[in-house]
């Protein structure tokens, strides 16, 4: 049997590899993704499922699936242009089916991705936490930008039936589970400020999300999670639905370690 033995929440800035390649070691970002490094270290886990939201790269408008599975053996990005190394992961396409046909069986519906490649939202934090880079991965992609989005509570649920997936496969297997996502972003839209491309619009709602996940009041962050939050956090502000579904795989947990950066509206997170 296969047990879920950590989980792990970063943020995922298609700038971040140019910018702490200029910067080195002095960068904000650095320190916080050698946490969680160190934690993906300790876990020692033998899998790693992503739950992520595509940026329009792995998917389109013609087809755009609330849920989906990334079922393969090689998995190679990013496909969106991003300033950074190509990386040729592992996948492991016996443990995506298991939890494919589990979710359906569940009632749920996600589509299976067999034929993709993946955006910098799954290679930057691959990037810069050298230990995933050698360890197989499941992608699991939620639709967290364009309308409509899952409710909150399904992606928690969506998460507990993963956890669940997980406890019936049967190899003896260590898996973690990484949320990638910010809490408040917009990017190209009314909430950006004139001349920039993106910002911040709610800092005290990623304020409020973190303090939120640090208690372990997972109910209130499902509950007060709406679309309408959501989008006053920003048009990317559903990238939360990702942490959400992590929650769900975790079980009750509390983060071991938690940090966020306000002016950036994202945080990292450890449950070990």
């Amino acid at each position: 049997m296969a047990d879920v033995v950590a989980g792990f929440g970063v943020s995922h800035s298609p700038h971040a590899p140019e910018a702490v390649r200029k910067a080195g070691a002095g960068h904000p970002l650095v320190p916080l993704y050698a946490r969680v490094s160190e934690a993906v270290e300790a876990a020692k886990p033998d899998v790693l499922i992503v739950f992520d939201c595509d940026h329009f790269s792995t998917f389109f408008l013609d087809n755009w699936p609330i849920f989906a599975i990334g079922v393969a053996d090689r998995i190679a990005g990013p496909n969106d242009g991003t300033v950074m190394p190509r990386y040729e992961l592992q996948g492991h396409a016996a443990l995506a089916t298991h939890i494919h046909r589990h979710c359906v069986r569940c009632g749920f519906d996600p589509a299976l991705l067999q034929d993709f490649e993946i955006d910098h939202s799954i290679l930057v934090p691959v990037h810069f936490i050298p230990p995933t880079q050698a360890i197989p991965i499941v992608p699991i992609f939620i639709n967290g930008f364009v309308p409509p989005l899952p409710s909150s509570q399904r992606c928690r649920a969506l998460g507990q039936a993963v956890r669940a997936a997980v406890e019936s496969f049967p190899e003896p297997l260590r898996v973690g589970v990484m949320a990638s996502g910010q809490f408040s972003l917009e990017i190209g839209g009314p909430k950006v400020a004139p001349g920039r491309r993106q910002g911040v619009p709610d800092p005290d709602w990623g304020v409020h999300v973190t303090e939120l996940l640090r208690a372990g009041e997972y109910d209130a962050l499902v509950a007060e999670a709406t679309f309408a939050r959501l989008r006053k956090a920003g048009n990317i502000g559903g990238e939360l639905l990702n942490w959400i579904a992590l929650l769900g795989a975790i079980g009750e947990r509390k983060p071991s370690w938690i940090e966020s950066q306000r002016a950036e509206g994202d945080g990292f997170a450890v449950w070990a």
